[in-house]
C-alpha cells in the first residue's frame, strides 16, 4: 500500500503525489456509501493494480477542511484583496477573516494593485495595514506588475499548505504568475458592467512553490456564516479574544452587556470602531439566520 497526498481533483480522478510521482486514482467504492468524499489536500493510502490504475483505499484524519472551495489540511489562508478594481473594503476583509478563523486556519493578508493608486490612497491603505498588524495578522502590500513587488510573500510559503482566498478580480492568478512565471495561469480583466472579475480558475489544485504547496482554487463561492454559531463569533476576532477575558460576565457577546471590556476598548480607541461595527453586523446576521432543515 502506498501513501501520498491528493494534489488535484478533476473529472472524477484524484491525482495523488507520492514523492516525485503523481498517480491518477479513483475513490474506493464504499466511500460513497459512507458519505466520504476525498478532497485535495487529503493524505491517503492507495494502491496501483496490474493495469496501472490507482485506487484510494483510506483517507487519514483531517485537521481541517473547507467546503467551498473543497480542500483539506490547510496550514494558512492568504486573503488577497486589491486596493482598487475592485475597491478595498474592510467589511469584506473582515468577513473573510472570520470565515478563516472559524476553521482554525491561520490567515495572512495580501493587498495588491498598489501600482494603480496615488500617494493619498497608499497612506490610507497604510493605516489599515497598521490596524490589522496590531491584531497579529501578517500583511503584505505590493503589486504583481512591479519587479519583486510581492516577493515578501515567499518566506511564508515554506513547508506550508496555503489556500488563496479573495473575491474575483483581485489578482490571485496574476499574483501566482508573478511568483512562479512559468505557471501561466489564465487571468481575466475586471468586468466593467459588474465591477468584479470573471472566474478563471475552475478546479482545485495544489502547486509546489517556494518549498510549500499553494492552492489555486475557484474561490470562496459562499461568504455566509452557515456553520458558525453566534456564541462562537467573538473567538473569531483576536482583539475580542484578548479583551473579552476582562468582561464582567462570562460568555459576554460584547453587545448590550454592562461592564464589557471590549466596548470599553472600542471607546478608548484600542479596537478600531469599524471592526466592532462589523462584528455587530455579523452577530445580527447569525442570530437572524433562518434554521436549516
Amino acid at each position: 500500500m502506498l501513501k501520498g497526498k491528493i494534489v488535484k481533483a478533476l473529472s472524477g480522478f484524484y491525482y495523488v503525489q507520492d514523492g516525485n510521482s503523481v498517480y491518477p486514482c479513483k475513490g474506493r467504492g464504499n466511500f460513497r456509501k459512507r458519505k466520504i468524499t476525498p478532497l485535495v489536500g487529503d493524505n491517503v493510502s492507495f494502491e496501483m493494480d496490474e493495469n496501472e490504475e490507482g485506487y484510494i483505499l483510506e483517507i487519514d484524519e483531517r485537521k481541517n477542511e473547507l467546503v467551498r472551495p473543497p480542500i483539506a489540511n490547510i496550514d494558512q489562508a492568504m486573503i488577497v484583496a486589491s486596493v482598487v478594481e475592485p475597491e478595498f473594503r474592510t467589511i469584506l476583509m473582515d468577513r473573510f477573516l472570520v470565515l478563516i478563523e472559524s476553521k482554525n486556519i491561520t490567515p495572512m493578508i495580501v493587498l495588491t494593485k498598489t501600482d494603480l493608486v496615488d500617494d493619498e490612497e497608499l497612506e490610507k491603505l497604510e493605516s489599515y495595514k497598521e490596524d490589522y498588524e496590531k491584531l497579529g495578522y501578517t500583511v503584505i502590500v505590493g503589486s504583481s506588475k512591479e519587479e519583486d513587488g510581492l516577493l515578501g510573500i515567499t518566506p511564508y510559503l515554506e513547508r506550508k499548505t496555503t489556500v488563496i482566498a479573495g473575491q474575483s478580480g483581485v489578482g490571485k492568478s496574476s499574483m501566482l504568475n508573478a511568483l512562479k512565471p512559468h505557471l501561466d495561469l489564465e487571468t481575466n480583466d475586471i468586468s466593467k458592467s459588474l465591477g468584479r472579475g470573471k472566474h478563471t480558475t475552475r478546479h482545485v489544485e495544489l502547486i509546489e512553490m517556494y518549498g510549500g504547496l499553494i492552492a489555486d482554487t475557484p474561490g470562496f463561492s459562499s461568504l455566509e456564516f452557515q456553520d458558525l454559531e453566534y456564541d462562537e463569533l467573538p473567538d473569531c476576532f483576536p482583539e475580542m479574544r484578548e479583551h473579552g477575558e476582562y468582561c464582567k460576565f462570562r460568555g459576554c457577546l460584547h453587545n448590550k452587556e454592562p461592564k464589557c471590556a471590549v466596548k470599553a476598548a472600542v471607546e478608548e480607541g484600542e479596537i478600531p470602531s469599524y471592526r466592532y461595527e462589523h462584528y455587530l453586523q455579523f452577530l445580527e446576521e447569525i442570530q437572524n439566520r433562518k434554521p436549516r432543515y
